[in-house]
């Protein structure tokens, strides 16, 4: 950022104003150019400078809003520059929020980023000649746009990439670039991700209703008298996504994204937010922490995976959890083995260049024994001495099975089907069905049910109902003689028990539906859930069925199961 330089004849005073400016401005280019420098993980090492650096956008806003007049006749300040920090200020409070999970920060990014657009500071961007400043603004777009999407505002979405899209076709027109492809790519992308839900909820006026699901107050069944559970609490979570072909948008896979929603709370305003922007410190956060801590990790290879694993293991406090979710390509053993161990089954792609055919890995003959570019089960068991949750969404999930819990630390690993009916396979690049059951349970359903929308009433009446489930597969839980105890170990977390019930009722709709026949079309978990106490407990397919009536789509289940009633 160039400013009209200092005149001799400048007022002494106007003369340090311009001079502060400037060192502010280059003050903060400095320290957010040295954010990509820190560590991705670790908490220590990069909180003070994250601190430093907000000061500094601080000052600098507030300079630039005291002494505009000056700045305006004197430095030459242009809108677009104004624009320029307050998309920075957007920038680092998203980039606070994936290193903190906590979901205000994203409000306080959504607020700044709006500002720019409805104070129109990129308007005179297109009247320059000069392509890098146009750059500028199509990046805040796809910016604005992934926090619009984490916060649900798809009608604004929507809007937005209208917007982006005249933007490109200008941008496109005016200047022979060779980034065109680039930016088109980014608008199918974020198009296919904007119409991956298969379901919508729509009022009266057949308007679409925006539902959120991430944890509300109220959200989950309450631990009731006499449940003995864990108090083991789910601290930090992996969350990995390296399928060849599914929806993505800035490094967020479709299911990536689902899943970063199913780990938070609802996203509340903090207190000290005023109707206009101005930068937060970070040290002002809510007085607990509302979330997991996160890593999100876009097709990692086993180097990256392996030291995000060792950070989180290491810093992990007392009495927690580290969840791993692994939402991959599944990579298959060549010829059997008399034995199955933990590296003998396969497991999941880690990042390399590899062939792969329709959606999966295969290994040329004559190589090494076991694939190199995979997390075998056997990887992670150096991390089951402390309480590990584990989530495979892959074609080869039931390679997790295999597991030796060695330390005797609590332990359990939820298991995608590794075969889907044909009509579901058609729309895996859309999410996997699995993980939708986890995120959404009642889209899932309708998904499974052929429907693609519903009335804003009945989806409120069928909420209802799922909670019924969800207190009943707790009680069959809680009150089970043969379930493992590495369940109940689990159950006392708040997100960890919404997966558990969301994992049961998964299970139990698809055993009921006859669409789902092949035994390899049902989740499984290790340790293995008593079926009779859960997945096929007659209580919780009464639940399933009664939810199918509701909807009208009975037919589609067996239902022998109310003949007992």
């Amino acid at each position: 950022m160039t400013g009209a330089g200092l005149d001799d004849d400048m007022p002494l005073g106007e003369r340090k104003t311009v001079t502060d400016f400037c060192y502010l401005l280059d003050k903060s280019k400095q320290l957010f150019n040295g954010l990509r420098d820190l560590p991705q993980y670790g908490h220590k090492q990069w909180q003070s400078y994250f601190g430093r650096t907000f000061d500094i956008y601080t000052k600098l806003w507030k300079f630039q809003q005291q002494h505009r007049q000056v700045l305006d006749s004197r430095y030459g300040l242009k809108r677009w520059q104004i624009g320029e920090v307050a998309s920075k200020i957007g920038q680092l409070y998203y980039h606070y929020y994936l290193r903190t999970s906590e979901t205000s920060y994203l409000n306080e990014a959504f607020s700044f980023y709006s500002a720019i657009r409805q104070r129109s500071y990129y308007y005179q961007v297109n009247k320059e000649d000069r392509p890098e400043l146009v750059v500028k603004k199509l990046r805040y777009y796809a910016r604005y746009i992934v926090v619009c999407l984490l916060l649900n505002k798809m009608d604004l979405v929507k809007v937005l990439v209208k917007e982006l899209s005249e933007e490109i076709e200008d941008y496109t027109h005016r200047f022979n670039t060779e980034d065109q492809l680039e930016w088109n790519l980014v608008l199918q992308e974020v198009a296919a991700f904007v119409e991956a839900d298969p379901v919508m909820v729509l009022n009266d006026n057949n308007g679409v209703v925006i539902t959120s699901n991430r944890l509300l107050e109220g959200g989950v069944p309450q631990l009731e008298q006499g449940m003995v559970v864990g108090q083991l609490v789910l601290s930090d979570a992996l969350i990995v996504g390296n399928c060849s072909n599914q929806v993505k948008f800035s490094e967020l896979t479709i299911d990536m994204f689902r899943m970063l929603q199913a780990l938070e709370r609802e996203p509340v305003t903090l207190a000290t937010q005023n109707t206009k922007p101005g930068p937060l410190e970070p040290t002002e956060k809510p007085a607990k922490r509302e979330n997991p801590h996160k890593y999100l990790l876009y097709k990692p290879t086993f180097s990256q995976l392996y030291a995000f694993l060792s950070a989180s293991f290491k810093e992990l406090p007392a009495n927690s959890v580290l969840l791993v979710y692994l939402s991959a390509t599944g990579v298959f053993p060549t010829g059997c083995t008399e034995y199955e161990g933990p590296y003998d089954c396969g497991g999941v792609l880690t990042n390399s260049n590899r062939d792969v055919v329709n959606g999966e890995v295969v290994q040329k003959k004559n190589q090494a024994p076991k694939e190199m570019h995979c997390l075998h089960p056997g990887d992670l068991c150096p991390f089951t001495r402390k309480p590990l949750f584990i989530i495979v969404d892959s074609s080869n999930s039931s390679a997790y099975k295999n597991f030796t819990n060695l330390f005797g630390q609590p332990m359990v690993c939820l298991l995608s089907p590794t075969v889907y009916p044909k009509s579901m396979q058609d729309q895996s690049q859309r999410g996997s069905l699995f993980t939708l059951f986890l995120y959404s349970p009642l889209v899932a359903f309708l998904y499974v049910c052929g429907l693609t929308s519903l009335r804003h009433g009945t989806w409120e009446k069928a909420q209802e109902l799922l909670q019924k489930v969800y207190h009943d597969i707790g009680e069959l839980m809680t009150r089970s003689p043969a379930i493992d105890q590495a369940f109940l170990q689990f159950y006392g977390d708040e997100f960890l028990r919404l997966l558990l019930l969301r994992f049961i009722f998964c299970s139990a709709v698809l055993r009921l539906h006859k669409l789902f026949r092949d035994s390899r079309s049902f989740p499984e978990s290790f340790p293995p859930l008593p079926p009779q106490d859960t997945v096929e407990n007659s209580i919780l397919q009464r639940g399933v069925l009664e939810l199918a009536a509701m909807l009208d789509v009975q037919s589609l289940f067996y239902d022998s199961v109310l003949d007992s009633y």
